[in-house]
């Protein structure tokens, strides 16, 4: 059974940025949203890695077929970099990130780069 949490932003008093599926295994986060054709307004992915990167911490867009919001965050779940991803590119963060929060394009309105983030349990 999937794992799913609630993503909070701690900075504005704790408002829901989405509720995502935990993703934390190789083909999970290898699948992540490919070949989905929408993506509900409420609902993302948190792709976790073992340690920050740079590398680790890409996403590829290719067989995702619409836009989404991309959040990277440090160990501390802190926002180090955003982006709207575009379909068919690679996107890599500026700064090393620990997790990835994807979701649909109106996230971004809930969060910006310095933000405190949080999960709970859903």
């Amino acid at each position: 059974m999937p794992r799913w949490v609630s993503i909070n932003n701690v900075t504005r008093a704790k408002e829901q940025v989405v509720k995502a599926r935990w993703c934390q295994s190789y083909l999970c986060k290898l699948r992540g949203l490919t070949f989905r054709r929408i993506l509900p307004r409420d609902e993302g992915l948190i792709l976790v890695e073992k340690a920050e990167s740079r590398t680790n911490a890409s996403i590829h867009m290719w067989m995702v077929f619409f836009p989404i919001a991309v959040a990277w965050l440090n160990k501390d779940l802190k926002v180090v970099d955003l982006k709207i991803a575009k379909p068919w590119r690679v996107y890599f963060p500026d700064t090393p990130a620990q997790y990835v929060l994807e979701g649909p394009v109106e996230m971004i309105e809930r969060i910006a780069i310095d933000d405190q983030l949080e999960w709970v349990d859903a």
